[in-house]
């Protein structure tokens, strides 16, 4: 007969353990990357799209400022006067000290049919128009200021200055993954752009201001947009942030750094974000290429005051300190992991041997038996099963010569087991029957609480008429007065007890909350916790009375002063404050102190039943206080800081009038 071989149960089950490790840690792992790379990409997607929200602000204040600008040189006196006498000269020197003082590019007067009166750069005599440009013409069809982005000619800039023809002027340099131009250079400019009217003191029009600043190689929006949303913040030795404003897909204004540090001014967006941006118009959040590095990028379409899409405003993160977190953290994580089935092998092996080992004794002696050696006897030194395995086949050698013995001796052992298992059952059954008992005395416990108070209050009464009869002198008062004061605490818990079990419904009448606060500000300002604190009231005059429960109201007005008291016991100020709201026919009570403020971690407690900060507290005031207003069809609310104080505010109906 063929012998067949098999593997050993000490490499099955190093196999199989190695196996049932590795298998959870590489999913682990696949996971766990994923969803931390997904977790970092879209927190720095969030972030992104919000700097780019602030960046968005930053370009819109800029523009705004420039209309100020224009606005306020529109009205002066000194303008108005000099264009309606024609006063060119007047108004060129004028115009040139402004544009200087404010940094602005562009600064031009018109008269009221759109020709050039004045330019501040350079005086022109004759005759020029600017009717054709889209500001200027709703300007004087609608006599509104204009304000926004465009993109003016080179024509438009030489007219003003051949410095800011110059400096729009962009030779184009190929960017990888760009889209390619045919054109090879820019000569058009985009400008922030601000058309004013310009009135006469009887309001009549009688021309246009035109301010501007060109974008083009002017860094002062991207860079204070990196201070503010970045605040200059390097990785190793790159900025972190950048910011760029697009001419269409030419980069014209950037902090963006080419490899040999200067600013990627003359480069192009690329392919994908030319298509999503300024062709369909959509925002675009994600990873993009940006001229040599990838980055966490935000755009935005520029649009000018036609709603053309003329540009792109970006803001960006460098990607790479997100890669290196990510690459450090499965590093991390696989090392961990790696370190684990190392360890868990070698645990298996150590494991393994000592199965395989008895196991092979087992065998041997197994053998022997089956050929009719039945003295044979295994002592090993095993895990707890092999162990009883190696029991079982010892008795099972002393066993067979007498099978009947063998059957009696198993029937005797099953007899054993019921036994045992009824016995188990007989415990079972107690233990259910004793919880019974426990849950039933539970109740009755709580039923007992309505019982207390007749004896507490025999208790009570003849310990205080003891307490009168002793002499003042009498070692005795002291314990006597404990007995007095316990007796009272004890009538009060039980008596809170009862009352929030019971949860009386309200006896309602016509009452007056005013009237209650004065009440109770007459009948606590006297107490010693309220020495040194001042009440400061603000009760709405002609208050309309509601139907309520005196008692009620009262005992939850109490218990919200007491407390503030208590929070301000190095003197404070306590503001109660009544108003209507008329919007819900509803009346708002607000109790505001100035003490040390309720902890966040436990403000959503106090309305909680048994919950108390207080060493003789209950926990039962405002969980009372809280059933009483939801009984009155209101509602009570707290508001809390840490060292600036805790207010509560209640809300009742005014009209709640309820059938009896």
């Amino acid at each position: 007969m063929k012998k067949i071989t098999t593997k050993s149960i000490q490499s099955q089950l190093i196999l199989y353990f190695t196996i049932a490790i590795l298998m959870p840690a590489v999913i682990t792992s696949i996971v766990g990357v994923k969803l931390i790379y997904n977790q970092i990409i879209t927190r720095a997607e969030t972030k992104t799209l919000s700097d780019l929200n602030s960046a968005g602000e930053i370009f819109r204040n800029k523009i705004v400022q420039i209309e100020s600008i224009a606005r306020l040189t529109s009205a002066r006196s000194l303008i108005v006067k000099a264009l309606i006498e024609n006063n060119k000269i007047f108004l060129q020197k004028d115009l040139l000290r402004t544009l200087t003082r404010e940094n602005l590019d562009v600064l031009t007067i018109l008269d009221k049919n759109g020709h050039l009166i004045s330019r501040s750069r350079k005086f022109e005599p004759g005759e020029h128009s600017f009717i054709e440009d889209k500001f200027v013409r709703r300007v004087i069809d609608t006599k509104r200021i204009v304000k926004g982005v465009d993109i003016v000619s080179r024509e438009y800039l030489e007219n003003e200055s051949e410095q800011l023809a110059d400096q729009a002027a962009m030779e184009i340099i190929s960017t990888l993954k760009a889209k390619p131009r045919t054109e090879q250079k820019e000569t058009s400019g985009m400008m922030l752009k601000a058309a004013v009217p310009i009135f006469e003191d009887n309001g009549k029009f009688v021309g246009v201001l035109i301010a501007g600043v060109l974008l083009n190689r002017n860094f002062e929006i991207v860079d204070k947009i990196k201070e503010v949303v970045h605040e200059g913040e390097n990785y190793h030795g790159s900025e972190i942030g950048t910011a760029t404003i697009f001419q269409h897909d030419l980069r014209i204004s950037t902090n963006v750094k080419n490899q040999d540090g200067s600013r990627a001014i003359s480069t192009l967006v690329s392919e994908e974000i030319n298509e999503e941006v300024l062709q369909y118009g959509n925002r675009y959040v994600g990873e993009a290429f940006v001229v040599n590095s990838w980055y966490i990028s935000a755009y935005e379409p520029i649009r000018d005051i036609d709603n053309n899409i003329i540009g792109i405003l970006y803001v960006g993160i460098l990607k790479k300190p997100f890669e290196d977190v990510l690459r450090n953290t499965l590093i991390t994580f696989l090392s961990i992991a790696l370190g684990g089935i190392v360890l868990i092998i070698l645990i298996a092996a150590r494991m393994a041997k000592r199965i395989s080992t008895p196991l092979k004794r087992i065998e041997d002696i197994a053998n022997k038996i089956a050929d009719g050696d039945y003295h044979q006897e295994i002592t090993i030194t095993a895990p707890r099963e092999i162990e009883r395995l190696a029991g079982s086949i010892n008795r099972m050698a002393k066993e067979l010569e007498t099978e009947k013995r063998e059957l009696e001796e198993w029937g005797n052992k099953l007899e054993v087991k019921v036994l045992e298992r009824t016995d188990e059952i007989k415990k079972i059954h107690a233990q259910l029957f004793r919880s019974e008992k426990l849950a039933s005395l539970g109740k009755l416990a709580a039923g007992v609480a309505h019982e207390i108070n007749n004896p507490l209050t025999g208790i009570l009464t003849n310990s205080s008429l003891l307490l009168e009869d002793l002499p003042v002198n009498d070692p005795r008062r002291e314990d006597v007065d404990v007995i007095v004061k316990e007796t009272i605490r004890c009538r009060e818990i039980v008596k809170r007890l009862l009352d929030f079990a019971r949860q009386t419904k309200p006896q309602k009448q016509l009452v007056s909350i005013n009237e209650i606060i004065e009440n109770i500000i007459l009948l606590v300002r006297n107490q010693t916790s309220f020495r040194n604190i001042q009440v400061q009231k603000n009760l709405q005059e002609n208050l309309p009375e509601i139907m309520a429960d005196r008692d009620q109201i009262q005992q939850v007005f109490i218990n919200i002063i007491i407390n503030a008291s208590e929070a301000m016991s190095k003197g404070g100020l306590l503001s109660i404050s009544t108003v209507i709201l008329p919007t819900n026919n509803s009346m708002i009570i607000t109790f505001k102190d100035n003490g040390p403020g309720i902890p966040e971690s436990i403000r959503e407690k106090i309305f909680d039943p048994f919950f108390t900060t207080k060493e003789q507290g209950t926990g039962l005031g405002l969980s009372i206080s809280y059933g009483i207003i939801e009984q009155h069809g209101g509602d009570i609310n707290v508001e809390s800081s840490l060292d600036l104080g805790t207010t509560f505010t209640i809300q009742l109906p005014i009209n709640s009038i309820e059938s009896e």
